[in-house]
């Protein structure tokens, strides 16, 4: 299987001051080179709920994520060629959605850009991939407490799954 590395330009329309700008916005694969970067806005991102995370194990667990495809992806989204934020999604099979699945398991984005039109940019990155994997549903998971986000992806498309997740935790 080849190992496909997109550059995906995306642009945001926004306006600020009574002065219309565009944001020009990329989606770069992340490299073994880039795991730190991802691992410190990861870092900032847990903090927002206090989940905990361990360094060394997380960096191992990237490590093994992005030399396995068949595992999912992971993006750096970089805006004016300043990273900002970060996009995974992990791949899954489902009998019942009828093949692959994709869980769309982090957006964040750094709060200096936040609000530009970003997060909807990601979001639509992400359908434009999982449709190149042949994805049959993407799904993901909102905090509760998020109502930003999840107007956000109410807005994109997404909706309430009349379904409880539950988990069993080794």
């Amino acid at each position: 299987m080849h190992n496909l590395n997109l550059t995906i330009n995306m642009a945001a329309h926004g306006m600020a001051s009574g002065i219309n700008f565009f944001i020009m916005t990329t989606f770069e694969p992340l490299k073994p080179s880039e795991i730190d970067i991802a691992i410190k806005m990861m870092q900032k991102f847990y903090l927002i709920d206090n989940y905990n995370i361990d360094i060394e194990v997380t960096e191992n667990l990237f490590q093994e994520f992005i030399s396995n495809e068949n595992l999912g992806k992971c993006w750096l989204i970089y805006t004016d060629n300043e990273i900002v934020g970060y996009v995974i999604i992990t791949y899954i099979f489902s009998f019942e959605f009828k093949g692959k699945l994709a869980f769309f398991e982090e957006l964040f984005l750094l709060e200096s850009v936040r609000g530009q039109g970003i997060g909807k940019l990601a979001i639509d990155f992400v359908k434009q991939q999982a449709k190149l994997q042949n994805v049959k549903m993407v799904y993901l998971e909102v905090e509760n407490h998020n109502e930003i986000a999840q107007k956000l992806y109410l807005a994109n498309d997404f909706v309430i799954h009349n379904r409880k997740i539950m988990k069993f935790k080794f």
